[in-house]
């Protein structure tokens, strides 16, 4: 068995740490996330927003753990993933994993990864093949 580990993904860029108005939306097996990007302590423009595609997604879920609940050792892998308000591959996770935590929307497949986003007031977990970012600057009106 694989020991549990974390790989930061969000290197150079993150979610608005205050409020990042998280957006999630799903088609067919596709999940997005779409949220505002921090423009404090990265390279993003006010405004900006960034949209975390997960391509082949087999389960998604949203929980309601906060970063006062993780810090209190109450939340999803607290005093294990290194870091609140990051972007993280799961590997070796071996929690059982109950149907009625998940939005399923296929069976995982032997590619299937789980990647945990931290945000200020939730925490979202995706399985799923791969995962992609973009980026879109705010419309001027």
């Amino acid at each position: 068995m694989t020991p549990l580990s974390f790989r930061h993904l969000n290197l150079d860029w993150n979610a608005e740490p205050n409020a990042p108005n998280v957006e999630l939306t799903v088609e067919d097996k596709t999940v997005q996330l779409t949220f505002l990007l921090n423009s404090w302590d990265c390279e993003a423009s006010k405004g900006e927003t960034g949209t975390l595609r997960f391509i082949g997604c087999s389960r998604w879920r949203w929980d309601s753990t906060n970063d006062h609940a993780w810090f209190s050792g109450k939340g999803l892998y607290s005093k294990q993933a290194p870091k609140w308000g990051e972007f993280y591959e799961v590997i070796g996770d071996s929690r059982s994993i109950s149907e009625n935590d998940w939005e399923i929307l296929a069976q995982d497949g032997p590619n299937s990864r789980r990647f945990l986003f931290y945000f200020r007031d939730d925490t979202i977990e995706v399985v799923a093949e791969d995962w992609l970012l973009t980026r879109q600057m705010p419309s001027t009106g």
